[in-house]
């Protein structure tokens, strides 16, 4: 079996020189959303990933049930729709749900259509900046988890984005959301707070 991976950031801001503006107005409708539980993965991306923020003096980002719920949606429609093609990238979205089909280039054409499903699919009211990773590759909980920092750390485009580096350092993350299946990983960052979410395990 060929091996695989693929590891997806935003780098919209450095290459638009602007940050997105957005109508903060509360959306009529009121989104209810299911109970939210970790995979064992997930747990582990999500503290990972808070514990490498720790090492380089940042503060941990909260658990949100919003992004978390985008976040396992956005795997969901990646391993069962598999909207990427040669064109559309990791941070794509099908049209084979009850959301905006995005189809993600490289020259990001696709970027409003991703910021916005956070307030497109939930009550969070900020915009959703998103990493991807996929591989192939059978891993257990633990080594995934490991391999996924371990390739967003390698990456200066991905590592800029968990630490606020860079073109991200005039953001504070403060929500986080984190989805697995499949080989397939995001995590979601916002930097408004959102209802937080109790991290316990999903029932097998």
């Amino acid at each position: 079996m060929k091996l695989q991976i693929r590891i997806y950031s935003l780098l919209i801001f450095s290459l638009f020189g602007a940050f997105p503006s957005f109508s903060q107005e509360a959306d009529s409708i009121v989104k209810v959303l299911p109970e939210i539980c970790l995979s064992e993965t997930e747990q582990l991306i999500f503290r990972n990933i808070n514990e490498y923020r720790v090492q380089h003096g940042l503060p941990t980002v909260a658990l949100s049930k919003s992004l978390t719920y985008v976040a396992q949606l956005h795997v969901w429609d990646l391993a069962a729709n598999h909207p990427i093609s040669q064109r559309c990238n990791l941070h794509s979205w099908s049209s084979k749900g009850a959301w905006k089909a995005c189809c993600y280039t490289e020259d990001h054409n696709g970027a409003v259509c991703m910021w916005n499903k956070p307030r497109e699919l939930t009550n969070y009211q900020g915009s959703g900046y998103e990493i991807a990773y996929w591989t192939n590759e059978p891993l257990s909980p633990s080594h995934f988890a490991e391999k996924a920092l371990i390739g967003w750390k390698q990456s200066n485009e991905h590592d800029r984005v968990i630490l606020n580096k860079g073109e991200w350092n005039k953001l504070d993350w403060i929500s986080m959301g984190v989805g697995y299946l499949q080989g397939y990983a995001v995590v979601w960052f916002g930097t408004l707070p959102d209802e937080k979410q109790e991290i316990h395990l999903c029932v097998k």
